[in-house]
């Protein structure tokens, strides 16, 4: 009883990470032919405003790590290897902390990486992964000896609509620490994972939706088939 238990839990994982996989998919996708599709959405995002723009990438990114998501999980289940299914929480905390060691504003070549994080935590009201000590570890804050601070973690208004980029203090200390900067507490970490347990409904309801969907695409292609055959 208890290895049947065992099989239909595998099988139940494996379907639903399979549903995100295709949902991830489906949000790279359509993400992407925004931006690459010049002919209808170019005039929007050449008229609109950075924040639109910036939306995009963080919807893509968030279908690129929901693919990942399904993908590690569909292995998980084929494979039962525990390390498959915790590789991403493994690595996720390493590649935040890369990004906020070469966060640079100056840098064009990850500024639509840098550009979504900063959205995220102006729009989450959120600042680092675990905490604003995070940035400490920002080769630029570190060698201004921390008078400066991410701008999009700010509880000021006037710093909070520049949006990118670091803000400088108003005192000049030759001992500022991260305590001393005007920004947000919490880390990002705790608010995505709050953000993903109050959705989760959604989430699935979107992944029933992508399911049925599929059935019905496939019944649909089948009745062609069988009108093609008939005709022959």
């Amino acid at each position: 009883m208890g290895f049947c238990c065992v099989k239909v839990t595998m099988y139940l994982f494996f379907f639903f990470n399979h549903l995100f996989f295709i949902l991830g998919a489906l949000m790279v996708g359509f993400g992407t032919w925004i931006l690459v599709d010049r002919k209808s959405f170019m005039p929007i995002l050449q008229n609109s405003v950075p924040t639109f723009q910036a939306g995009v990438c963080v919807f893509i990114g968030v279908g690129a790590i929901t693919m990942v998501l399904g993908l590690l999980g569909c292995l998980g289940a084929l494979c039962g290897i525990q390390c498959v299914l915790g590789l991403l929480k493994a690595r996720m905390p390493q590649a935040v902390a890369d990004l906020f060691q070469t966060y640079d504003p100056s840098d064009e070549v990850n500024q639509t990486l840098e550009t979504a994080w900063d959205f995220v935590q102006s729009q989450l009201s959120c600042c680092g992964w675990t905490g604003p000590e995070n940035w400490q570890l920002n080769k630029i804050l570190w060698n201004r000896k921390l008078a400066f601070y991410p701008c999009s973690c700010s509880n000021e208004t006037a710093d909070a609509l520049i949006g990118t980029g670091f803000c400088i203090l108003d005192t000049d200390s030759n001992t500022t620490t991260v305590a001393d900067w005007p920004v947000k507490k919490q880390g990002c970490q705790t608010v995505v994972e709050n953000w993903l347990q109050d959705n989760f409904d959604i989430f699935l309801g979107v992944c029933i939706g992508v399911a049925i969907t599929e059935l019905l695409g496939i019944g649909l292609s089948i009745c062609l088939c069988k009108g093609k055959i008939c005709q022959c």
